[in-house]
């Protein structure tokens, strides 16, 4: 990888990873609505909105691997979550099709499979049960990218991101703690291992109380670093000063599942 474009280079998980990736790769190319606050002198930057084909289009211009991290990144209204994520990561992969871009590494979310119950371990060949608009748009972002890995040769790697950040601040997200430098680890794997052609990992730290079975991404060489549990007293002591959630408490996805939810009442442990 000589050079590596990074959407949604202003956001939280981008601004983080700018910082991390830097020096990583010989050329690091930012893009978003927005320049961000701090670009540097020696930082590239295409503003692109990933509705508009063509602005995406150059965006991608003599780039060999993509880190997507752009979109709506919380629920939203239907409008909100078609015109950025789902219209947005077409174009980012047609966009990369057709300029021979080699790899692309897709910031998926745990929200893709929020409606499993936390009783249950689940791993990347279990089915999508998305929470939220927000969750169906990453689930179509994994399909997509299978398509283009398979049908145009693109080599992707979709990484259903747990809750990025420095410590966990709650019981659900001792769970899905994800530490920014693991996710580093997470995305050289989707740029520059061999083997890689369409794979799904979990983006999710060493958790003891973890739900997921990350297998495949150990299988090509993940080694998290963050344990959850050294924060276990400080997330637990948060979690007591929050209200019960009847839905959400019970759900992976957490409060993404008890948002507007007026399904069956009697809740399933299958």
């Amino acid at each position: 990888m000589q050079s590596v474009l990074m959407t949604g280079a202003s956001g939280g998980i981008g601004t983080r990873l700018r910082t991390l990736l830097k020096g990583v790769y010989p050329h690091l190319r930012l893009s978003d609505l927005e320049a961000p606050g701090d670009l540097g002198a020696d930082e590239d930057f295409v503003a692109a909105d990933l509705a508009d084909l063509a602005a995406v289009e150059k965006a991608v211009e003599r780039i060999d691997g993509i880190v997507h991290l752009g979109g709506f990144s919380i629920e939203g209204p239907w409008e909100t979550i078609l015109h950025s994520n789902i219209i947005g990561c077409y174009n980012l992969f047609e966009a990369a099709r057709r300029q021979g871009v080699k790899r692309i590494v897709f910031a998926s979310s745990n929200h893709a499979v929020g409606f499993y119950p936390r009783t249950r371990r689940i791993g990347t060949d279990h089915h999508v049960r998305p929470d939220s608009r927000y969750g169906v748009s990453k689930a179509f972002g994994e399909a997509l990218g299978a398509l283009y890995a398979f049908k145009h040769g693109l080599r992707v790697t979709c990484i259903r991101i747990g809750n990025f950040g420095d410590a966990p601040v709650d019981r659900r997200r001792l769970s899905i703690w994800l530490k920014p430098e693991d996710l580093v680890q997470l995305v050289r794997i989707g740029l520059e291992h061999p083997d890689i052609r369409y794979e799904v990992f979990f983006g999710a730290s060493d958790n003891d109380r973890g739900w997921w079975d990350n297998a495949d991404a150990f299988r090509f060489g993940y080694r998290p670093q963050g344990r959850s549990e050294d924060f276990r007293d400080a997330a637990l002591a948060a979690q007591a000063k929050l209200p019960a959630d009847r839905i959400g408490d019970w759900y992976e996805g957490g409060p993404f599942c008890s948002d507007e939810y007026d399904g069956d009442e009697e809740l399933s442990p299958r």
